[in-house]
């Protein structure tokens, strides 16, 4: 007789991790030129809808530029969360995600000074999914999936401290 074990279709994944730079001008071609060096992916560039003209933002102006990591995502994760010393606010997680920013990308370990890029920093965002999510985001016959689907923040800091063996600090979360 079989043992009844975790069911398959709750188990928590990482879907992809998110890297984006933000600025204008010549700041932004050093972002760009930091996600490539970081990633080997060209980044695709963000362009603002809204005007801002204290900072200089109008419509149709480049003000981002980001680069999505779908496949082999563990080792760069690792090496992201020791730069941040493995130490997360539990303000930083939202449902089915959590992010982070990292000031300088010297800090990640192996990685040296670019003069070409100067000083940069640069934030991360960590996806999570389950089996079954991608009912409820196709466009072609798309479905209806329970709220249970989504990942709580409690049930990310539970997989994150067991996988990567990160500390959460600051007031408990509500589901």
């Amino acid at each position: 007789m079989k043992t009844k074990s975790e069911n398959p279709m709750r188990q928590i994944r990482i879907d992809k991790v998110i890297l984006n730079v933000g600025g204008i001008g010549e700041e932004l071609e050093k972002g760009a030129k930091l996600l490539k060096f970081l990633t080997g992916r060209n980044p695709a560039k963000m362009k603002s809808t809204k005007r801002i003209p204290s900072l200089g933002v109008r419509p149709g102006l480049e003000v981002g530029a980001v680069v999505t990591l779908r496949k082999d995502v563990e080792p760069f994760i690792k090496k992201m969360l020791v730069t941040i010393d493995n130490k997360l606010r539990r303000r930083q997680i939202a449902k089915n995600q959590f992010s982070f920013g990292i000031k300088e990308y010297i800090e990640i370990p192996g990685l040296e000074y670019q003069r070409d890029i100067g000083m940069r920093g640069f934030d991360v965002t960590i996806v999570f999914k389950r089996s079954g999510r991608r009912v409820r985001l196709k466009k072609i016959k798309r479905g209806k999936v329970s709220l249970r689907q989504d990942i709580t923040p409690n049930e990310i800091i539970k997989f994150m401290e067991e996988k990567y063996g990160v500390k959460f600090f600051g007031k408990e979360v509500k589901d």
